[in-house]
């Protein structure tokens, strides 16, 4: 259960770094490492991602290089409350997929001193902001934007191009799916 963080007699300070981009550009990866570090340094650690996201694993993060570390699915953005008791980071993937809830769950976190890592796309397939993330990156101490490589020019990609003609919102995939695009050839797509 969420407690007060006080299992350090020191004074600790916590923040929220937000590491956002298309898809394929190492957004997950960027996580995976930041966490690892952290373990490194005998941090306490937690890891969440959304229950939806079952595409290499149910309780995994992975990056698309086979990159992993061990995570907890949740529902809702709220349970991670429930879940966290005495660590000092905590790791959320493909934030997207929360509701705009996972805010206050953030805010709630690093005011109790714990250092909150969020990976997730910044923008939908329709090159629209995508979920609670415009509203993390606003209340984000860090912010790393990754880019991934255009398919069509070689430029860098700030888009995640849906290349079926699917119109729902959440369309699990892969590069059979999506391809990153710059601006762009993204804009020569969808006209």
């Amino acid at each position: 259960m969420f407690l007060e963080n006080t299992h350090n007699a020191t004074l600790k300070r916590g923040w929220i770094e937000i590491i956002t981009g298309s898809m394929f550009s190492g957004k997950t990866e960027e996580l995976i490492r930041r966490l690892k570090r952290a373990k490194i340094a005998q941090q306490r650690v937690e890891i969440f991602k959304p229950k939806i996201d079952t595409r290499y694993s149910d309780l995994q993060v992975v990056s698309h290089d086979s990159n992993s570390i061990h995570s907890t699915p949740v529902e809702k953005a709220i349970e991670i409350l429930e879940l966290v008791d005495k660590v000092d980071v905590v790791g959320i993937d493909e934030a997207q997929f929360f509701d705009h809830s996972l805010v206050e769950v953030v805010d709630k976190l690093a005011n109790s001193g714990i250092r909150v890592l969020i990976a997730g796309l910044d923008m939908d397939f329709k090159g629209k902001p995508f979920g609670p993330i415009p509203a993390l990156l606003s209340v984000a101490e860090y912010v790393t934007k990754v880019h991934a490589i255009c398919m069509k020019c070689g430029n860098l990609a700030h888009y995640s191009h849906r290349k079926t003609a699917s119109e729902n919102l959440v369309e699990l995939g892969e590069k059979d799916i999506y391809e990153p695009l710059c601006r762009h050839c993204f804009h020569i797509a969808t006209q």
